[in-house]
């Protein structure tokens, strides 16, 4: 790669957050000039960290990171900062152009138009639907004209439609740009190489070329490297027995058998540091909650009544309200939840979570037994460890967070489920076991996705389409 087209470059880059949660181990990898590279890696293996270094957020332990010189970046955050969701279109947009005095508002139509996004300039950010929160992020990205455009999930919460605008956008994007997805159609679309980061050995493997190409170029790299390994361990291993034949019957069998060691160590040094297949959590099952009586009845838009195993689809466009919907259903508005029903609750902004708790603390605080035990066998099964059991839930990267509520839904042993977009964030690998469990639910299930590899494995779904039935104004 010649070094005058690179604008990034990660030089033996190490980062840790602290002893034990270590991110980046010496990682090395460069990004040419105007090409589109994808971040891919197991959850919590740091690809938003990736990010936050190249924004001079976090700084590396070790090594060095260099930008071409005056480069600019921009990024699509997966969520919009709390601190910033009571402001208005415009004072958003503010924050990014601080020193444009004159002409912002031209300039901000101009971006929202480019991304298909039409909302007055007055609207408050909380306000907006999931779908029309991640177009704001990318225009917002976009307004500055960065050199390099970062982007973090940026299909989360965006329809058909909108995931169509974007993969157009990328395709005919001019300059630099690194895109972190679990979305492998959206992917092939667009990337011109891939950088896997490995959770276990916390380096980056650097791949060139289209992402269904790369991926199998990684399993035929896998195999060639776990063949290699065996042969050198097979060598290893009959050497060593020699060596144990040798020892100790004379002088010049000493040497032979010292030098066969030597041997045997500096194969131990050519063993390949594998990287490991991501994993996918196993099945599991989400125990119905055992009570007598109605579970759920649906007043507004339509009247409805749900009952166990049924499972109802709440589909529309970007902005129509499906989310506020839910968000209503949970406030006890426009519907009436049996009061002595648990309910299991899937946020796309994970608002049904205290950040400021442990990831134990969380789990024990719906847990049925409150049995410690118990509690870690869940939260295993979902690749959280006792370690990040530790940590504040706010402190979980996007990915983990998603799996400590299918975690919680586990101990909780919840009598209805109220998902909105509940593969966000989630390793794509995760999503047809999940599938399974929400089948499995005897429990009634209210649905929100966009994600249709997912919507197709859930049976029996009866849908309310809202662009047939708009919501009341008053929710």
């Amino acid at each position: 790669m010649a070094q005058d087209n690179v604008v990034i470059r990660f030089d033996a880059v190490s980062f840790a957050y602290d002893e034990k949660r270590i991110i980046l181990d010496e990682a090395s990898f460069s990004v040419r000039r105007n090409s589109i590279v994808t971040i891919i890696g197991q959850n919590g293996a740091g690809k938003s960290t990736i990010f936050k270094m190249l924004l001079g957020r976090l700084k590396p332990k070790r090594g060095k990171i260099n930008l071409e010189s005056g480069t600019t970046i921009g990024i699509a955050e997966q969520v919009v900062p709390a601190d910033k969701l009571d402001l208005n279109i415009l004072e958003y947009f503010k924050t990014a152009l601080p020193d444009k005095e004159y002409g912002i508002e031209g300039s901000i139509s101009k971006i929202l138009k480019t991304v298909n996004l039409e909302v007055p300039l007055t609207k408050i950010i909380r306000e907006l639907s999931g779908g029309q929160k991640a177009r704001l992020m990318l225009a917002y990205a976009l307004i500055s004209d960065p050199d390099v455009l970062l982007l973090d999930e940026p299909t989360n919460n965006l329809d058909k439609v909108g995931i169509e605008l974007l993969t157009n956008f990328l395709v005919n994007y001019k300059k630099t740009c690194m895109v972190i997805s679990h979305d492998s159609e959206f992917l092939n679309a667009f990337t011109d190489g891939v950088l896997n980061l490995d959770v276990h050995t916390h380096k980056v493997e650097q791949f060139v070329g289209n992402y269904f190409d790369v991926l199998e170029e990684m399993a035929a790299k896998l195999e060639r490297d776990r063949m290699l390994n065996a042969r050198l361990e097979k060598s290893i291993k009959d050497r060593f027995e020699k060596v144990n034949k040798l020892g100790g019957k004379s002088i010049a069998m000493n040497q032979l058998a010292r030098r066969i060691r030597e041997d045997i160590a500096e194969d131990r040094e050519d063993l390949v540091e594998m990287r490991k297949e991501d994993r996918t959590i196993p099945s599991f099952e989400i125990a119905n909650q055992e009570f007598v009586g109605y579970v759920f009845k649906l007043q507004k838009p339509v009247e409805m009544v749900l009952s166990k195993g049924d499972r109802l689809l709440v589909k529309g466009p970007n902005g129509i309200g499906k989310s506020t919907l839910l968000k209503a259903i949970m406030a006890g508005r426009g519907a009436d939840i049996n009061p002595r029903i648990r309910v299991g609750y899937y946020s796309q902004d994970f608002s049904e979570l205290d950040f400021n708790q442990t990831a134990y603390d969380s789990l024990m605080e719906v847990s049925q037994n409150k049995n410690r035990q118990a509690i870690y066998e869940a939260a295993g099964r979902f690749m959280l460890t006792g370690e990040l059991l530790n940590n504040k839930v706010g402190s979980l990267s996007e990915g983990q967070k998603g799996l400590l509520c299918y975690a919680r839904f586990m101990l909780q042993q919840p009598g209805l489920l109220i998902l909105d977009e509940p593969t966000n964030h989630i390793n794509f690998r995760h999503i047809p076991v999940i599938a399974k469990a929400i089948n499995n639910f005897a429990g009634p299930v209210i649905l929100v996705s966009h994600l249709g590899e997912f919507v197709e494995q859930i049976k029996d779904l009866t849908e309310l389409d809202l662009a047939n039935y708009p919501l009341p104004s008053h929710l």
